[in-house]
């Protein structure tokens, strides 16, 4: 099966019913209007900096940030490859969480690429890492070790959002200990929307933020970098280095334009129905979930490992795609509405009530 298409068939190509993928807000189609967008956009070479549709991304997402400068990157991996090099030189270390997507998920690309050391640590049970346990882990000024130079931090982690005050916090003991400051933001709109503030709140505090344009905002690729200009320059630098150096790329700038413009407050509703099929598989004795905890567009579904094969297979016939591992990771996005969790919670009880 196909999980991009939209609308299922069966083997006589009747239409049945659309597909819900619950794997991730990765999955998201851009819509006929940002398509529409996407083939009006004038075109220049990027490499020359020529592209005028990513300048105007560039600076409205440096504007959002209330940073200085942006650079557009094919992908969120990159984005915070190239924002960690042009922090820190070989030899060199970051500091990051445990679980977080650039020590985890990223291929380790830093160590990989551009010799620098990550040390991670664990996250708390909020999604902050102990500034006291980050202390810790500082390397002496000693050449046994690898020089601390930068903390990463990820918002929102496993859909949690980072305290304001945790922040702020954050900011003036990497100023204190002169480290530099890095946000994986790669779904900071839903943080900001959560919290109910313009998104250069969470931002301001941090030298250098990754925006992932092709998660909850719609986009089909991109990642914006922002920071200083200085840091811009250095970045521009290390991504034509990993191959990221595009041409006629307006075409992709202009769905984030589109998705910045169009796609940021409506990440609520992705919010509540989140909150809405959490609540409602909180209803099924044999699943574990704390509707509590739900604070944007994810959740986390546990239950026995022995039913969770079958459950997958049952709700792939028609047409609910679940993540492979356990705890189940549930994300909603905007491809999802309020009828499709519904579906959802109902095939979930229909199967355990079967059985």
């Amino acid at each position: 099966m196909l999980y991009s298409n939209r609308i299922t068939s069966n083997d006589r190509g009747e239409s049945m019913s659309k597909i819900i993928d619950l794997r991730s807000d990765t999955v998201t189609q851009p819509s006929s209007e940002m398509r529409a967008v996407m083939s009006r956009a004038v075109v220049g070479d990027d490499v020359f900096g020529e592209d005028s549709t990513v300048n105007e991304l560039q600076q409205m997402a440096a504007e959002l940030c209330g940073h200085e400068s942006a650079l557009f990157l094919p992908t969120g991996t990159q984005s915070n490859l190239v924002g960690l090099m042009a922090h820190c030189q070989r030899g060199d270390e970051y500091i990051c969480g445990q679980q977080a997507h650039t020590y985890k998920y990223e291929g380790g690309g830093a160590a990989v690429l551009g010799s620098i050391q990550p040390q991670p640590i664990e996250f708390e049970a909020d999604g902050t890492i102990s500034l006291e346990r980050v202390e810790r882990a500082i390397k002496a000024d000693d050449f046994h070790f690898a020089r601390t130079r930068l903390l990463t931090l990820e918002n929102t982690t496993a859909g949690k959002v980072l305290p304001l005050d945790y922040l702020q916090q954050t900011r003036d003991f990497c100023d204190q200990k002169q480290l530099g400051l890095h946000l994986d933001g790669a779904r900071v709109c839903n943080a900001a929307v959560k919290q109910q503030v313009p998104v250069s709140r969470i931002t301001r505090y941090f030298d250098s933020v990754s925006i992932c344009l092709s998660k909850g905002l719609g986009a089909p690729v991109g990642s914006v970098l922002c920071g200083s200009a200085e840091l811009i320059v250095n970045a521009r630098r290390w991504r034509k280095v990993v191959g990221g150096g595009m041409r006629q790329v307006g075409i992709l700038a202009a769905a984030g334009i589109f998705a910045l413009q169009n796609n940021i407050e409506r990440l609520a509703e992705d919010h509540s129905n989140a909150a809405r099929l959490a609540q409602g598989l909180a209803e099924i004795d044999e699943l574990k979930v704390d509707p509590e905890v739900v604070q944007t567009n994810m959740l986390y579904v546990s239950m026995a490992p022995e039913r969770f094969q079958e459950l997958r297979s049952a709700m792939h016939e028609i047409g609910i795609v679940l993540d492979s591992r356990q705890p189940v990771r549930m994300v909603t996005h905007l491809d999802i509405n309020t009828a499709d969790v519904e579906r959802v919670i109902a095939a979930f009880k229909r199967f355990f009530m079967a059985r």
